[in-house]
């Protein structure tokens, strides 16, 4: 049997071929590994409808639907639909995993209509937005969960970025933060009873793992993983509850706004139009 990829934290992971997995990847992470680890904490039963945001290649997709006979929906900006569902019919998965490409702002989705919704390794490229919550709520029931595992800070940087992770930083890796940071973020805006917001041990090491294996030429990432040993990079996970008490009103159909365009008189009152004599 190949060992490579295996590890005794994520038994259902473990059944998943290396190949296979590399050959989906579409980030830093092991969507599996980080899959299984979120939903080691959510109550997944057959039939539930699942938004599963930044599917990336839909491997995390196909896992939840495998593993737990969910519905789910797997949705991405960056890979196309079509190719996704050549994935997903490969995977025997076709008839509970359905791929959509769409902007995580832009979903096509009714309100209420998700029991869950999961983010593995995205959420943070969008969701720190103070208003994005309240948007991404009005898609799952009340009561209904939301759940994110993905890279993340083990603290809060004080003031600066530590020296030792400088070479790797990039501005864009400004929206990576702690667990703590997820449940005060989400619980300000009023909008989930956070349940969970907590990190995995040895997350760095698996994320240096998976790195060797997808990426065995990015020296940078990998030596700045080395070099911080846990200190502030690893996984971070965070569960929330939709207060079913907070309504969240589609702003556009508030009645504040008319949903139609009706033709209005534009000026008080008619006047002669420039260059014209009096």
């Amino acid at each position: 049997m190949d060992t490579h990829l295996l590890d005794p934290q994520f038994p259902r992971a473990n059944e998943y071929h290396p190949q296979w997995l590399i050959a989906n990847a579409s980030g830093g992470a092991n969507s599996l590994w980080l899959a299984e680890w979120l939903s080691q904490a959510l109550e997944l039963r057959p039939g539930l409808r699942i938004l599963d945001l930044g599917c990336g290649r839909a491997a995390s997709s196909v896992f939840l639907h495998r593993e737990f006979g969910v519905q789910v929906w797997a949705a991405d900006l960056w890979f196309s639909a079509a190719e996704n569902l050549e994935r997903i019919r490969d995977a025997g998965a076709d008839d509970g995993v359905y791929p959509i490409q769409t902007d995580a702002r832009a979903l096509p989705f009714a309100t209420g209509f998700f029991d869950a919704i999961v983010s593995i390794d995205s959420y943070p490229y969008y969701g720190t937005d103070e208003l994005y919550l309240g948007y991404l709520a009005r898609f799952v029931k009340p009561d209904g969960v939301i759940g994110i595992a993905g890279s993340g800070l083990m603290q809060e940087f004080a003031d600066h970025v530590p020296t030792h992770l400088q070479p790797w930083w990039e501005p864009g890796l400004s929206c990576l933060h702690s667990a703590g940071w997820w449940r005060r973020h989400w619980e300000r805006s009023g909008v989930l009873a956070v349940d969970l917001a907590d990190s995995l041990p040895g997350g760095w090491q698996r994320w240096l793992q998976w790195l060797e294996a997808v990426a065995p030429h990015n020296h940078l990432e990998m030596d700045a993983l080395k070099a911080d040993q846990g200190r502030y990079l690893g996984y971070i996970r965070a569960i929330g509850r939709r207060r079913p008490e907070v309504p969240l009103p589609d702003p556009l159909a508030s009645g504040a706004v008319p949903a139609n365009y009706v033709s209005q008189p534009l000026l008080r009152s008619p006047r002669q139009s420039p260059g014209t004599s009096a």
